[in-house]
């Protein structure tokens, strides 16, 4: 397949990594020189120096050949403009495009995307995407991260083995044994930063960050059982009142009317309009980084915490503060990726990245065939994948021994018909089952190789 993608920035570089790793011809357009040179040394991309907008750019990206532009630089006219160019002098066959600003994307005018206005046929929110991975994990107390498949049916969790886990040095086939109705699957651990796909022997040390998927009705009790009883948010302090904030309150007000939020806001103009916008939400006037509006937002007795504003400093630190005056749980919006892998060290306890998020988002829509969808994990280090088995299938009617899955691919979950099936050695895969499968990116190949014909993954 060959992909444009236009924007070398943290998003564009990670969408060409993952493409170009799965032997896509990718070509990457920026007006960065600098950018340009340093992707290509990284990548084996091709790249183009200019505006993604410009028609001659495209044209000599080769976008008359291109079956995919994918537009993701930092503003969304150039964006928009891009996929316009690529449809109707190029004919690209699929635009893809970031939008961050969100006065596009209110009901009253997303007519105007279309084919016969602006013909983008994918429209990607980093905002919005970031905003209902947090909701995700305000469901779950204690987790960090959430991820809903097969219509939510199943969620992949992910969640730190702390000294007093249940189930530490334990050996995962023993899980079974402990937790005989409890649908769960240990599909993947982080362990000093490093990415494992266990086996049956594999044992969950202190501090490991698991991924399990589970029934979606068992979760609660799975968080149980690595020894999260954390209770259910009821009370919420959220920091920073920009569109990632004003969305969750909206979407807590709406969805969650028993949550109780506060909103602190630093800027005056900002904070009133989010209380023009907000029905049930208290908005406070302030810096989070005081302790006095942290106290007049009542932190002491809030459950958790969660820092959206547009400063990674300022997020890290009043999580901090806001956890050491008594919040149970800190939620914490990180951009850069020099913070990642010292937040946790700090104190807080779930990071949200929306360039992972919003690079899944665009996966999902990148991946052809059955795939119902695509979720990336530490910076595209493993991919959860959902897809439909078909009754042509080589693996339909056989058992998952007998498909021999290459080490470093994990069958989590089946889905047949409503009913969760946690897979073992002897379990069938049937025509028109729904696949959870996690694999190191590494072998995203041999995923398309196993299963090309039964699961189309591209």
């Amino acid at each position: 397949m060959q992909v444009i993608v236009c924007g070398a920035g943290q998003v564009g570089f990670n969408i060409a990594r993952q493409l170009a790793n799965e032997a896509n011809d990718v070509t990457v357009i920026d007006q960065d020189a600098d950018r340009i040179r340093r992707i290509t040394e990284s990548i084996d991309v091709r790249g183009q120096v200019g505006f993604a907008s410009h028609p001659p750019v495209l044209a000599a990206a080769g976008a008359e050949d291109a079956d995919m532009l994918i537009a993701v630089t930092y503003a969304d006219e150039v964006n928009m403009i891009a996929c316009q160019v690529a449809h109707s002098i190029f004919n690209v066959p699929t635009k893809i495009a970031r939008v961050r600003h969100q006065s596009y994307l209110e009901p009253a005018w997303r007519n105007m995307f279309g084919r016969d206005q602006l013909p983008i046929d994918v429209i990607i929110s980093p905002e919005v995407e970031v905003a209902r991975a947090i909701i995700k994990r305000l469901e779950v107390p204690g987790a960090l991260d959430v991820i809903p498949m097969a219509d939510d049916s199943v969620r992949a969790v992910a969640v730190r083995c702390m000294p007093d886990c249940p189930v530490l040095d334990t050996p995962l086939q023993e899980l079974t044994e402990l937790f005989p109705d409890l649908k769960i699957f240990v599909v993947g651990i982080i362990r000093d930063d490093e990415l494992i796909v266990p086996t049956p022997q594999t044992e969950m040390r202190e501090n490991d960050e698991v991924y399990f998927v589970a029934d979606t009705a068992h979760v609660r009790r799975a968080m149980s059982a690595f020894g999260h009883e954390e209770a259910e948010a009821r009370r919420v302090i959220l920091i920073g009142g920009g569109n990632i904030g004003l969305f969750i309150a909206h979407e807590l007000e709406e969805e969650h009317p028993d949550v109780r939020c506060k909103l602190i806001e630093l800027g005056e103009e900002r904070a009133r309009q989010a209380a023009d916008q907000l029905s049930r939400t208290t908005v406070l006037l302030g810096d989070a980084l005081e302790r006095e509006i942290l106290e007049e937002a009542n932190v002491a007795q809030t459950e958790t915490v969660v820092a959206v504003s547009n400063d990674d400093e300022v997020n890290i630190l009043s999580s901090l503060l806001a956890k050491r005056l008594g919040a149970d749980w800190a939620i914490t919006l990180v951009n850069s990726t020099s913070y990642g892998p010292l937040v946790g060290q700090l104190g807080v306890d779930a990071v949200v990245n929306p360039r992972g998020s919003t690079v899944s988002t665009i996966l999902q829509h990148v991946r052809r065939g059955r795939i119902r969808g695509v979720y990336s994990v530490r910076e595209g280090a493993g991919e959860f994948i959902e897809a439909e088995a078909l009754e042509t299938s080589n693996i339909t009617g056989k058992s998952i021994r007998d498909i021999r899955l290459p080490k470093g691919i994990l069958i989590g979950s089946v889905i047949r018909e409503g009913e969760i099936i946690v897979p073992r050695g002897d379990t069938q895969i049937k025509a028109h089952d729904r696949v959870v499968l996690f694999t190191n990116a590494d072998l995203i190949k041999k995923v398309e190789k196993l299963f090309s014909v039964g699961l189309e993954f591209f």
